[in-house]
Parts: structure tokens; sequence; C-alpha cells
């Protein structure tokens, strides 16, 4: 190709000083990774520097970017932190998050990158949405992925979404044609702009070849979305001159040698020398300069960074139960109603969540018909509208999503680990994902393998991520409202049985109730002038049967047992289960998900690390699929009977 002067004058010499700081940036790393000075990996965007300034370098404050493992010329086109990110992937606390989220991982004012593959859709999807919601600004986003994302099906529920909620999004697909080592003829069926036509999206298509015409498109685009509100999908045909990461390139060399043949910078060094050696030198120097700095800047110390404080002493109260005869279903009706009054950020998201039907559950039953533009009806994509929540959070909202059914939630788990429960501290806590998302658990209603199941066992060892059971003898309004001042994800566990249960104190007569002082309490239910034989902890729907196990165990059995229901289950705290351990020498954990992995194994683990010695047992289901007629699902599931009888048999040779 022969350098076209008209071109160069067009793009101007800003343009293309951004662009030859981006390739020299990534050079850089490069050499420096060559040297042993940086650590992991680094996905360079050289060839791809002009769909960078195309969109990023063309966005207004107040606009937004999220990008991908590939992102650092669309963080050097919207920010020209050039020192910030240097830092960054040195690892040092001057970095622009503090050397944690190193090159895949950037966050500043507007900008946020996270390497898995589609995730980013969704979240950017939300974040768009939000700008609706906080008022019009004709401010638009851009979420940048490659062509081999267009494999994940996060990206079409997004796509889907996107045009049903008709929010300012440009979607960029920078197309360089290979998905890591394969090609992409091997891995994309069909054409790539009718994926985005199919959902009514307006589409755009350029190449970085000409770049001039890719900036103008790329204006275009971004005007019309200004103007309509509504999302777009524009195509980049991109040439990656690097391997996928530091030196995994498959390809023949005679078509690296052809892509840099024909790259734009490349012919502008050919054509202006002068020109682009002065660029190239003001680069280098400023990248120099950028490492020197960012060597003399001291790591974060992580164990410092991680620490939280010590959980507080362990402090017990006379328990307060609801009063009134409600079933839970009811209470959580109207906690939320209030709740979506206070907080105008407040936002309902889920699937046939609106009235007159009001969710599976129906425990949004009415919100639609008191806040129509906050409740939001969804098709079903659990990891998109999880996603989605997480793109409201970020922006500061309070979105609350509700997954039907909790065996469902695997579909959301990419959002909750790799997205909510990363975000503040990846970001050196320069983002908050105040996210909840409430689904119900738990069998005996018949529903068979995938509808029975109690998985919170999978989300709660999950790290800053907050786990949180509701039971029938804590109100749950109080619960409620504690999860949504938290500030960070969390997921509320939900029973089906304990819909329909009433919310009030337990039928113990004898016993003395006590909870602990603390957002999520600890109910205690102890004998009063006895001392117990045995400790039981449990959790959500299984509260109720635990009650009527320990009076049986009392009038038929003669066992004194100590019965501990526990709100939060992830973060655990344990204290309150050493103290009554060490009292009673003998601990059983109840759980209606199965023993292994589980909740019980990790309060076992948890209560011998401090108490010795211990009897310990755990009560779980079989490990089997769960059956739907009674008959079968009743021998799966442990109830009162099973607690009975378990606990029972640890004392007949004392």
């Amino acid at each position: 190709m022969i350098f076209d002067t008209a071109c160069f004058e067009k793009i101007g010499v800003e343009r293309l000083r951004q662009a030859v700081v981006i390739r020299e940036v990534e050079t850089a790393f490069l050499n420096l990774f060559a040297e042993g000075r940086l650590h992991g990996t680094v996905h360079t965007c050289v060839g791809q520097e002009f769909s960078a300034l195309a969109f990023a370098g063309q966005l207004r404050d107040g606009d937004f970017i999220f990008s991908n493992h590939r992102g650092h010329g669309h963080y050097l086109a919207f920010t020209n932190d050039v020192e910030g990110l240097v830092a960054e992937l040195m690892g040092r606390s001057t970095g622009v998050c503090g050397g944690i989220g190193s090159s895949q991982h950037l966050c500043a004012r507007g900008f946020f990158t996270n390497g898995i593959q589609g995730g980013i859709v969704p979240c950017a999807t939300g974040h768009a949405l939000a700008r609706r919601f906080q008022g019009p600004s004709g401010s638009v986003g851009v979420v940048f992925i490659g062509d081999g994302t267009l494999g994940e099906g996060a990206v079409y529920e997004s796509l889907n979404l996107m045009a049903l909620l008709r929010v300012p999004l440009l979607v960029v697909c920078e197309d360089n044609g290979v998905a890591q080592s394969t090609m992409q003829s091997a891995t994309l069926a069909g054409a790539v702009l009718p994926r985005a036509e199919a959902f009514g999206l307006r589409t755009w298509a350029a190449s970085t070849d000409e770049p001039a015409r890719l900036m103008d498109l790329a204006a275009e685009a971004l005007a019309t979305l200004r103007e309509s509100g509504g999302p777009g999908f524009f195509h980049v045909r991109v040439a990656r001159l690097n391997a996928h990461s530091k030196g995994d390139d498959e390809r023949p060399e005679e078509l690296v040698a052809g892509l840099w043949k024909a790259d734009f910078l490349r012919r502008f060094a050919q054509a202006q020398p002068e020109v682009h050696e002065h660029l190239r030198q003001e680069a280098i120097a400023r990248v120099g300069a950028a490492i020197d700095c960012a060597e003399q800047a001291a790591p974060l110390l992580l164990a410092d960074y991680a620490s939280t404080a010590p959980n507080p002493a362990l402090t017990w109260k006379p328990a307060v139960f609801a009063i009134g005869d409600f079933r839970m279903v009811a209470c959580l009706q109207q906690v939320w109603a209030e709740l979506m009054t206070e907080m105008p950020d407040l936002v309902m998201i889920g699937e046939d969540i609106l009235s007159p039907y009001g969710g599976a559950f129906k425990v949004t039953r009415g919100l639609s018909d008191l806040f129509p533009a906050r409740v939001i009806s969804t098709p079903i994509s659990e990891a998109a509208i999880t996603g989605l929540a997480n793109g409201l959070a970020l922006a500061g909202m309070h979105p609350v999503v509700e997954i039907m059914f909790g065996d469902f939630i695997t579909l959301a788990l990419d959002q909750l680990l790799n997205h909510a429960a990363k975000f503040h501290h990846m970001y050196h806590r320069k983002a908050c994902c105040p996210l909840v998302l409430r689904t119900p658990m738990g069998g005996g209603r018949g529903y068979g393998p995938t509808h029975s199941q109690s998985l919170e066992k999978l989300v709660a060892g999950i790290d800053t991520l907050t786990t949180v059971a509701l039971h029938c003898f804590v109100d749950p309004a109080r619960i409620v409202r504690a999860v949504m001042a938290c500030g960070h994800p969390v997921v509320l566990v939900e029973n089906k049985l304990d819909y329909g249960r009433r919310v009030g104190p337990p039928d113990l007569p004898g016993y003395i109730a006590d909870e602990s002082e603390s957002a999520f309490p600890v109910l205690k239910l102890r004998p009063g002038g006895a001392t117990a034989q045995v400790t039981l902890v449990t959790y959500g729907g299984l509260a109720t049967d635990a009650v009527e196990a320990v009076r049986e165990l009392f009038v038929e059995h003669e066992v004194l047992a100590e019965l501990l229901i526990l709100t939060q289950i992830g973060p655990m705290d344990a204290s309150a289960v050493i103290e009554s351990a060490r009292r009673t020498g003998v601990l059983v954990t109840i759980e209606e998900g199965t023993a292994a992995c589980g909740i019980g194994a990790e309060l076992i683990a948890r209560v011998a690390e401090a108490v010795t010695p211990l009897r310990a047992l755990r009560i779980a289901s079989l490990p089997v699929p769960i059956p739907s007629p009674k008959i079968l699902e009743a021998q799966v599931l442990p109830g009162r009977r099973l607690i009975v009888e378990r606990v029972s048999s640890l004392f007949l040779h004392d």
C-alpha cells in the first residue's frame, strides 16, 4: 500500500502522536518482560492503535468504556495516563490500581477492564442503563470485544437486553481474525454483522487500514447513539501484529510479515521519516521516564491491604422476634416496597417479576405497579441480568436481581465470582459493587433434580462476597435492610418452604432465646437452668426442622441441645459456634445441601482448630439428584426425623 499524504493530514499530528505513544508503551512492555522486569502476561494492541483512538479517543467527559484483556490502547486513548499504566504493570503502588489489577484489570474514572471474555458486555449494558436512570446527559458507552468473544453466550444475552432496554452503548468488535492461536475460520460460523443486526442494532464496519475513514465512521456512530439513545455495533477489522501474549504466535511467518508491511504506522514512517522519528523519540522519552519513576515507587503491602478488622467480641442480647401473624412472603413483599420507596436508586431485575405474576414465589408481586420504571422483567438470561446488575452497581445504583430458582445460580456464577466479588479489591478500592442477588433454595416441593437443590456452598466460599440465609425466626425485614446497607455484593438465600411459613418466635418451652449483636445475627436457643449436651448448628429452611428436633430430643430421648441458627454463612464467623462447642464438646451441623465441601464441613474445620477434644457430625442431603415423588424426596433431604435419629445415636452408649 502507498501512504496517502491526504490521509496523514486528515488524521493530524496529534492523533499520530497518540498512536506512536501507544505503540511505544506496548513495545516497552515486551522489552521489560524480556529483561525480567515484568511478571505474568501482557496482551499488546500493536497494530490496533487507531481503533483505540477512533472510539476511546473520541469520547467526551461523562462517557465510559468497558474494555478487555487487550485494553492498554483503549486506556491510553481515553486517559493519556502513560505513567499510571506503566506503574500498574510494574506492580507499583503508583499504578492506576496500585499494581493489583496489572495488565487486564484497570479502573479509572469511567474506564473499566476485565480479562474474562464476554463478561464485560452485560456489565457495560447495565452501566449504560444506569445513565438513563440517572437522568439525560447525552453520554454514551463503548464496550470492546474481540472476534473470539463472539463465541460467548453472555454476549448474545447482552445484545438482546441492550436492544430491549434501548441503552446508549456501542459494542466495538475488534476483529483480528485469530482467537489466540486458532484462525477465525475454524471457530466462527457465519458473518459478524448479521449477529448484531438480528437483534435490531444499528451497525457500522471499517478497518484500521483506513484510519481516517474509521475515525469518521466512529464519530458518526457515537453521534447516532447520543441522538437516538439506543445501542449500536461496530465491526472493526484490525491487524494483530504481535503474538497473543508475549511469544505464543503460531501464525505463518509470511502472514505476519504481510500484516507488518501493510501497517499504517510503518507506512507513515516510510513516507514521513523525520516526523515519525520525532514523535517516536518523544514517546520513548516519556515511556522511559515513566519506567524510571515506577521503579522508584514501592509495591503495596498486600498483607496490610487485604487485612480486615477483627470480628468484634461476641456479645448476646435477648432475641427480638417479629410481631404479628405474617408469612415470610408477605414480610418480603412489604420490606421491598418500603425500600424501593426509600431508595430511588434501587432497581429490581428478574424473570417474570412484573405484576400480577410477581415472580415464581410472589416476592415481587405489586412492586411493578408501584414502581413501573424500576422493576425490570427480563428474558431467561441469568448471566446477563447479573452482569446488568453489576454495571448498575458500579454506577452507584442499588440493583437487586432475582434468580428464579437457586439451581440457576450456576449460570450467573461468572458474574459473581469473576466480576462482582473482585471489582472492589482488584480496582484498588476505586469501585464498589453493591449488587444483591436473591434466590430461593431447597427442596420439599417436589420440583425435582433441577429445581430443588441447595447450592449456597458454591458461593459461600467466594472471597469478598457475602452470603446470607433467611429463616423464619429472625424478622426477614431486618435482614433485608442489613443486606441493602452492606455496600458490597451479597447473595441472599431464601428457602422455598419458608415463603409460606409464619415468621415469629420458636415454640420451645423452657428454652431461652438470645441473638448476637451483629447485622446478621446468630440466634441461640439454649435450655434454661440446665447445661446443654450437644451443639446443633443450622441455617435457612432447616431451622424449623431443627427446632422441632430439639424439642423431640429432650422429650423422647432426654438429650439437651443448644441450637444456633446462622444468618450469615459466608464469610463465616464461627465464634458463636466455638463458644458453644467449648461447653458441650459435641458439634452437629445440619444443612440441606450435600455434605462434601459444605457449610458444615467448613464450620467443623473452624471449630476443630479451636476446640479439643471435639466430637463432630454432619447431617446433610444424600449426594444424589433430588427426585420429585414425595416418598423418594423425603429419603434424600434431611429433616426432623433424621436429625433426631442421628443426634440421639451419639448418646446411646454414654
